[in-house]
């Protein structure tokens, strides 16, 4: 697989970019850019999100594994979604054959997106040089892996914060959508901030199943919701009007024209998604 990077005219280093489930109540992502600034203060961060919702390992990796082949090649990942802190899951570092660096939780949330930057050296954070003096046990993000990614950003090498992983990395499994005979079936996985439900459905699976009915169109339910018909564009509704289409996500996705899915449906990560054909030809928007 190629991977292909955003690119710039200009020139310069690489940034940190962090993702968090901290939300922007609190101090703590000010307190881990205070802790970078502190080791390396020529280096740029952008913040990816800190909206991935509490706890949830899922919905971080899944927006890490959207967004990280947008940066350019030597960025440095900080990663805290990381339900486990203080247990024995392992804080890592991560250099992958795409050129991008990993820090963070060792519970799947950089999984997605090392299965396409391709893993080729990881390191427990355990080097004390490299941390904090004093170690939270509810607060790594500030005490090992903020310094880590300042540490790696200055130059410092992978193999300097800590000994190899002896053991592969956590990786996370997606559900498969299942093909019937007369349904394909899959979940939604992810909820974005205007309440669009995405499902594990890709453009090839819904392709190869609208195949077995050529002279049918497709509908699409959420759990017993009402059926609602694909849309190339979310613009394609009437406004109030659900829909289903594929995203930027290029996963098929339930949306409502102006509004939330998720409050439409009720519905959720977890919730069934189910794609059947039907024969009528008359638009059909409940």
């Amino acid at each position: 697989m190629t991977v292909r990077h955003a690119t710039s005219r200009a020139s310069g280093p690489a940034p940190i970019a962090i993702l968090t489930d901290f939300g922007y109540r609190d101090h703590y992502v000010g307190a881990m850019k205070g802790v970078i600034a502190s080791i390396a203060p020529g280096a740029p961060l952008i913040d990816i999100t800190h909206g991935v919702p509490a706890q949830s390992v899922m919905a971080g990796a899944i927006a890490l594994a959207q967004s990280w082949r947008m940066f350019p090649r030597r960025t440095i990942f900080l990663v805290v979604v990381d339900p486990g802190v203080g247990t024995a899951r392992l804080p890592v570092a991560v250099q992958t054959r795409a050129g991008a660096r990993f820090v963070g939780p060792d519970n799947g949330v950089l999984s997605l997106a090392l299965e396409e930057a391709g893993p080729a050296r990881a390191v427990e954070l355990r080097t004390p040089r490299y941390r904090l003096a004093r170690v939270s046990a509810t607060f790594h993000g500030r005490d090992i892996f903020a310094p880590a990614a300042a540490h790696l950003w200055r130059g410092v090498r992978l193999g300097a914060l800590g000994p190899a992983l002896r053991d592969g990395l956590t990786h996370l499994e997606l559900a498969a959508a299942r093909e019937g005979v007369e349904e394909l079936r899959g979940e939604v996985l992810y909820v974005d901030g205007f309440g669009n439900l995405v499902s594990n459905i890709g453009r090839d699976a819904l392709a190869r199943f609208a195949a077995r009915f050529p002279a049918m169109r497709l509908s699409v339910r959420i759990d017993a919701g009402a059926p609602v018909e694909i849309r190339e564009a979310y613009g394609d509704a009437r406004k109030g009007a659900p829909l289903a289409t594929f995203g930027s996500f290029e996963l098929l996705e339930v949306a409502v024209r102006d509004g939330s899915a998720a409050k439409r449906f009720a519905a959720g990560p977890g919730a069934v998604v189910t794609v059947w054909p039907f024969r009528r030809t008359a638009r059909h928007e409940p």
